[in-house]
């Protein structure tokens, strides 16, 4: 055979073209989720190296001082921790419960159709209207008055689409074989739903709490009005009264509130502690959704499919 044969194995000019197009596409997706990586992290090294100078433990555990100008966030940090904790308490079993009835019990009718476009439209609210109606709700009508669980319960109302859809999609998600399977046997659909159905969907439950614990950490205009305060009065000397500053009935201090405060509405207000407040609440978020990710990764990992 001369060494001008061509390769019998190699591929016609149709099949070349269609491997460079598949590499050019991909090549090209590569740079757009670059172009979405690179400015996050240089906006996130950004904060941080402002923030520099004031972090270390003793910002984090120290109370601010007058008016934010000097001390630490260790009272808006608490108060996040019980704002997200208290929220995701109220939300995650109703939300929750509410997805399984919608996926697995609700029938196709008129009344399922308004309740699903009740849950879209509900996400779709700015989150200045969810404040005014937590104003409304819960604490005028209500009577809960300006306090951490007014605060929480309008959370609880803004986030709970977010719950409600990452439940469906996920019971929907599990193949329908495993239900009639179950159901072969013998099995009521509550059974089914309890010991196959929810085991094999958590994870992308999960998914639905992440997001729900970011945003309750991160937002500021529902808890403007409900409960949040740019400084409360608290003896924080004893050990007890750090850690457990707050009732439920109190208004509090919360890391996204601070933040606005200390950038927006005292003069004066050194730029380190700006850019910390920032800092810290992204680090929570952070540590809060990497936790999160790495349970929802391990549930994965014990699928039966």
């Amino acid at each position: 055979m001369s060494a001008s044969t061509e390769n019998p194995f190699a591929g016609s000019p149709f099949e070349i073209k269609k491997v460079r197009r598949e590499n050019s596409a991909k090549t090209i997706m590569l740079g757009a989720a670059i172009l979405l990586i690179v400015p996050v992290l240089v906006i996130v090294g950004y904060l941080f190296y402002k923030a520099s100078p004031v972090l270390s433990w003793d910002y984090i555990w120290s109370d601010p001082g007058p008016l934010g100008k000097s001390g630490g966030i260790w009272l808006p940090l608490i108060g996040t921790f019980y704002l997200v904790i208290v929220s995701l308490l109220l939300v995650a079993p109703i939300g929750i419960l509410a997805g399984v009835y919608l996926n697995e019990y609700a029938p196709n009718n008129w009344f399922t159709r308004v309740i699903n476009m009740a849950v879209t439209s509900l996400a779709g609210v700015p989150s200045i209207v969810h404040a005014l109606f937590g104003v409304g709700a819960f604490v005028l009508t209500l009577k809960m008055g300006e306090s951490l669980i007014a605060a929480a319960c309008t959370i609880a109302v803004m986030t709970i689409p977010v719950i409600v859809t990452a439940t469906r999609e996920a019971l929907a998600s599990v193949p329908m074989s495993f239900r009639e399977a179950c159901w072969n046997m013998g099995a009521t659909k509550w059974q089914t739903i309890r010991t196959i159905v929810l085991p094999n969907s958590i994870s992308g439950i999960l998914t639905g709490v992440i997001l729900e614990i970011s945003r309750a950490a991160g937002e500021t205009a529902p808890i403007l009005f409900t409960g949040a305060t740019a400084a409360v009065a608290i003896n924080t000397t004893d050990i007890g009264y750090k850690l457990m500053p707050y009732d439920l009935n109190d208004r509090f201090m919360a890391l996204s509130y601070h933040l606005h405060v200390v950038a927006e509405k005292i003069s004066g207000m050194p730029e380190e502690m700006k850019y910390g407040t920032a800092a810290v609440l992204i680090a929570l978020i952070v540590v809060i959704n990497s936790f999160s990710i790495s349970l929802r990764l391990y549930l994965r990992t014990r699928k039966k499919w």
